[in-house]
């Protein structure tokens, strides 16, 4: 059931923090901010060599100053649904979302000068923040934007990174937030507190807080060992070297059916597999694992020096993936027994162990669930609404999960909060009927992919008015190539926003650096290549680095201000006419050299139109918007890669 709403407890530790901001104001601009993060109202700062210096006392007093005065008696605490009334997700299909890793999204140079440090000399935080997220919150809400999805800010791992950072997708404690995002300037204040302030600030000013989840996997050295070892799977230390999903090459690469195991499983490569398995610690030796779990120091590695055992790295669920094993990660095991439909192909005395179909426990499930676990996982997020006051989540590969689990995850969050929004991990739009009947309200989709294509993206209108839930209608993700990469990129960084944005069904959808210009991709997860990781100059100092697994911060001080004052323009004008969208009649005439769809609505046409093609087109006219600004034309004549918004009587 919904909580009812509370009055009289007015943003608590967003109002403490802008005291404490207030009493620790010295006037000494010594903290270097990007020009952008400074909005219109704040004026003290100093400009020094091209670079903008700010007392972050000040600063943070003046933009907190801000947010509150949006403020009314209300407990902002709560998810923003609570305090709407509102007992429906719909609530996403009017919003646009800003995704963000904070600890990139926010990560700067504060002390002017040098390189980029995760905490520098002066004491200042140079990695992103939570606090940060909050100073932030003039320029995003400048966007057009209600809604941030954030990716995981669980407790990350330090074990296994492939960087200079640890990936946010290696949680080594989902309950608990990481303690990274604590900002010294706060020395006060607990992590905790700092994103219960940025929850409070963030529904002040009318935005949602989305935040992702991952149910099927964990850090390796995940603190939940130290309790729960059977909860995992493990490998003898002396086959972690040669580790690597086993290959099945009469099978092509895809999620192996049923009638495929009696191949997989007869393989030699398989059987090898399956050897390197072994019992969990506490039944190798039950005595010493109750020793060895009360002494100090990180549990893994405790368990490697004393029992030569390990948990192994994840993989794909695809057979004949070619990308590498998941090193920082490694799978919970969901059921106390092994698949049903593998059983026949396995020694009685064989250990708990990892292939593909155990990944795919949604597929072909086990008979034993394992309860202990399945409600832990059925309670993280729910910890978050009740504690924070979240308003949405997206379940990492919950389609690996066990419908009986996913069903339990689903049902927990909706008994607190019906408007709540559980956003699919499924990039196959052909899935959003299933994904609805699962219990999502939105799927991530694959509009990037068409996006970033001249020739793909006269597909998307056909695509988008077919599906029964909405969609994130984005041009980049974490894992994608960026749309200022693409080709025709100087181009195709407007127009396939425009494009995307206006779609039936879109969820408008801002990766965070897009807005800028970013180039260098977050992660080299989809639809890209190695050489993505290059795309800067060798002399800057973040060539090569990826924020999934570097520190890395944006080009906050060389954005593409065109970009910038085109997506601001973009949002306002969709928000003008969202109602076409919503309610009006829709028409696709697109073709693969013209974008051409349209709304009808009382008597009116709204008209959305791109040249993708290499010869001019034709149009008929009426008040029309080239991305700049709007003009009463007979005829709209659009170039090669033009594009216009014709408003038609």
């Amino acid at each position: 059931m919904m909580t009812s709403i509370k009055s009289g407890g007015m943003a608590l530790i967003l109002k403490e923090i802008n005291r404490f901001c207030r009493e620790k104001i010295t006037g000494k601009k010594l903290y270097a901010v990007p020009k952008l993060w400074i909005p219109r109202f704040f004026k003290n700062f100093e400009e020094k060599s091209g670079k903008y210096f700010v007392d972050p006392y000040e600063f943070a007093a003046a933009v907190t100053d801000w947010v509150l005065k949006h403020s009314r008696d209300l407990d902002y605490s709560q998810p923003l649904s609570f305090l709407k009334g509102e007992s429906s997700p719909d609530w996403i299909k009017r919003s646009v979302v800003y995704g963000s890793l904070p600890r990139t999204t926010t990560s700067y140079n504060h002390k002017g000068s040098g390189y980029f440090e995760e905490d520098d000399a002066l004491g200042f935080r140079e990695a992103g923040t939570f606090f940060k997220m909050i100073l932030l919150l003039p320029f995003i809400k400048s966007l057009g934007v209600d809604a941030i999805y954030l990716l995981p800010v669980s407790k990350m791992s330090d074990l296994f990174k492939k960087g200079g950072a640890p990936s946010p997708y290696s949680v080594k404690n989902p309950m608990m937030l990481d303690e990274r995002y604590h900002d010294p300037l706060l020395e006060s204040f607990n992590v905790e507190e700092e994103f219960k302030a940025f929850v409070e600030a963030c529904h002040i000013l009318g935005i949602r807080v989305i935040l992702d989840f991952i149910p099927r996997t964990a850090s390796r050295d995940s603190d939940l060992i130290k309790e729960h070892p059977d909860w995992f799977y493990w490998i003898k230390v002396e086959e972690l070297a040669d580790y690597t999903p086993p290959r099945a090459e009469e099978i092509p690469f895809k999620v192996p059916d049923e009638d495929e195991l009696e191949i997989i499983y007869g393989k030699e490569s398989v059987k090898r597999h399956l050897k390197k398995f072994t019992l969990s610690p506490d039944r190798i030796d039950s005595e010493k694992w109750e020793r060895i779990k009360k002494e100090e120091g990180n549990i893994l590695e405790l368990i490697v020096k004393e029992f030569g055992v390990i948990t192994p790295p994840g993989f794909s669920d695809l057979i004949n993936d070619p990308q590498p094993t998941w090193d920082d990660v490694t799978f919970l095991r969901l059921y106390l027994d092994h698949p049903e439909a593998s059983k026949r192909f396995l020694e009685p005395d064989q250990p708990p162990y990892v292939l593909y179909d155990v990944i795919k426990a949604s597929k072909f499930p086990g008979r034993v669930p394992n309860r202990e676990l399945w409600e832990y996982l059925a309670n993280v997020i729910p910890h978050y609404q009740k504690k924070y006051g979240i308003d949405g989540a997206r379940l990492d590969m919950g389609h690996a999960l066990p419908k009986e689990l996913l069903d339990l995850i689903i049902r927990n969050v909706k008994e607190y909060d019906p408007a709540f929004v559980i956003i699919a991990e499924e990039l196959d739009m052909n899935r959003d009927r299933a994904a609805k009947e699962a219990g999502y309200d939105v799927i991530l989709g694959s509009s990037w992919y068409f996006a970033g294509r001249t020739e793909e993206i006269g597909k998307l209108p056909e695509i988008a008015e077919k599906l029964v839930l909405p969609f994130l209608a984005s041009v980049e993700t974490p894992d994608t190539p960026r749309i200022a990469t693409r080709k025709h990129a100087s181009r195709m960084k407007k127009l396939a926003p425009f494009v995307t944005y206006f779609l039936p069904n879109a969820i408008p959808y801002v990766n965070t650096g897009q807005e800028i210009g970013e180039k260098q991709p977050m992660n080299l997860g989809l639809d890209t290549d190695p050489n993505l990781r290059k795309v800067l100059p060798p002399t800057d100092e973040f060539f090569g680095k990826l924020a999934f697994f570097d520190h890395y911060a944006l080009h906050w001080d060389r954005p593409d201000r065109g970009v910038l004052s085109f997506i601001r323009r973009l949002l306002k004008i969709r928000e003008e006419f969202l109602g076409f969208i919503l309610e009006g009649t829709f028409k696709n005439l697109s073709n693969e050299d013209l974008v051409l769809y349209s709304y009808e609505k009382d008597g009116k046409k709204l008209v959305i139109a791109a040249n993708v093609g290499k010869e001019t087109k034709e149009l008929s006219g009426g008040r029309v918007w080239d991305g700049r600004e709007w003009e009463e034309k007979e005829r709209v004549i659009l170039k090669p890669f033009e594009f216009a918004l014709v408003l038609q009587d």
